[in-house]
């Protein structure tokens, strides 16, 4: 594995009196893509979640960079270079495309010519949001919208991304772009944890994997060790039809 740049060690975390994650261990190397996998409720969202602070009962170690994120604020955490696109996406309705781009960058600080450069820089990536910058962002396509989410983490460049479900929703031709862009990100040097119920996609493009079962790791291991291991591919075929975590 690569140097490592996110370590969780022993991770728990709760809803009320629920014991949602019970001792998560994990890492994800730098310039590393890790797919999370798991059945509905199993806690892959939490696990996200819980890294990015925004789980308010929690127990274990987060390392980032070498750097303890367990008393860390959630804004501390994306100044550091964690980035997060969650599953609902957070298009915020009301603001432009390029409005909402610009939230991406509140934290970096970094001034106005250098903000102005890198929208400049995001939508020669994404030529769709370029053509919509002054377009009202909920009004795009459940694709669109979601490259905007993900292009709005992208605009801080963060050492790392973790990924709720990026393809829900999406049409084909649009996955494989995306499939395409988190390939180019880890040959950038960035680092991505990935959440996706397409399962045969998320195990294609990633170098490793671990898959939760009821808050539990259960199976780590090479995405190509899972892809060959017909008892994990019978057991867990369902999952590329599966939607939403509900953890």
């Amino acid at each position: 594995m690569a140097e490592t740049l996110l370590q969780v060690r022993d991770l728990n975390a709760w809803y009320g009196a629920a014991h949602v994650l019970q001792g998560i261990s994990l890492d994800v190397g730098k310039a590393e893509i890790v797919a999370l996998v798991g059945r509905n409720g199993a806690g892959k969202t939490t696990t996200v979640r819980t890294i990015m602070g925004l789980i308010a009962k929690r127990s274990g170690t987060v390392l980032f960079d070498g750097i303890d994120l367990m008393t860390r604020q959630p804004y501390e955490r994306f100044a550091l270079g964690l980035g997060y696109v969650p599953e609902e996406r957070r298009i915020v309705p009301g603001l432009t495309v390029r409005e909402n781009l610009t939230l991406g960058l509140l934290a970096a600080h970094r001034g106005a010519a250098w903000e102005a450069d890198a929208i400049d820089a995001i939508v020669t990536r994404f030529p769709r949001l370029g053509e919509r910058l002054n377009q009202e962002a909920v009004t795009m396509s459940g694709g669109e919208q979601q490259m905007l989410a993900i292009a709005r983490a992208m605009l801080s460049q963060p050492k790392m991304i973790l990924l709720d479900e990026p393809s829900e929703g999406i049409m084909p031709a649009l996955v494989d772009e995306m499939a395409e862009l988190f390939i180019e990100l880890k040959r950038g040097g960035m680092s991505l944890l990935l959440i996706e119920q397409n399962v045969e996609l998320a195990l294609e493009i990633s170098d490793r994997a671990y898959n939760l079962d009821q808050g539990r790791l259960v199976h780590e291991g090479t995405s190509a060790e899972l892809l060959a291991d017909e008892a994990i591919r019978e057991r867990y075929c369902g999952l590329i039809t599966e939607h939403h975590d509900g953890a």
